[in-house]
């Protein structure tokens, strides 16, 4: 697959160049419009991007890597309504906000896309790794279902099937419709997700 130029930032000589795959970038005038809203907690705090990275056990690249290269997409509901899912999940940061650093499990936009690209083939991504890079349900607020409460009392789908044992442990895999919610389920439970050509 090509990819196209997505940042490139000087850093200490050396130049960190990032491609994003073909799907529409946030602020693009091809970027869809999320019918998501934000609520407060669930917005990405681009501080400590790189360790929130480094906490999800992956490493913080110089640039996307091209040997494993897929894509799935995450919904998140509380209490039936859609939170967005933020842009720049799983990119580093300096103190300027640009961006130095990008695990191999990022998001470009707001579309709810979840990019893989690993330098690496083999390796197995999760869920719950995303959520640490975004820093929600990190268990430190007491309240249930707000974007900083514990994982107790959240459910996952996959691809329109209810998942058994912790939303941590689901694996992502090409393609696959991931919906996350706590209370009332989304009705009609989203099943598929219909993905940009070439992603």
């Amino acid at each position: 697959m090509r990819h196209r130029p997505f940042f490139a930032v000087a850093l200490t000589g050396i130049v960190l160049a990032v491609s994003a795959c073909s799907a529409p970038v946030a602020g693009h005038p091809s970027a869809e419009s999320a019918a998501p809203s934000s609520s407060a907690g669930w917005e990405l705090n681009h501080a400590g991007g790189g360790d929130r990275i480094k906490s999800a056990g992956l490493e913080v690249l110089k640039a996307e890597g091209n040997a494993e290269h897929f894509h799935a997409h995450l919904d998140v509901f509380t209490d039936g309504k859609a939170m967005t899912v933020p842009a720049d999940i799983g990119f580093e940061h300096n103190a300027a906000g640009q961006p130095t650093g990008i695990s191999a499990l990022h998001s470009h936009d707001e579309s709810g896309i979840i990019h893989i690209e690993a330098p690496t083939a083999g390796a197995t991504y999760t869920l719950g790794q995303f959520l640490t890079e975004w820093g929600v349900l990190d268990g430190t607020d007491k309240t249930p279902g707000t974007a900083h409460s514990s994982s107790d009392g959240w459910a996952v789908a996959v691809n329109g099937t209810q998942q058994s044992g912790s939303i941590s442990d689901v694996v992502l895999k090409a393609h696959d419709e991931i919906v996350l919610f706590h209370g009332t389920a989304p009705d009609p439970l989203p099943a598929k997700f219909t993905f940009p050509d070439g992603v």
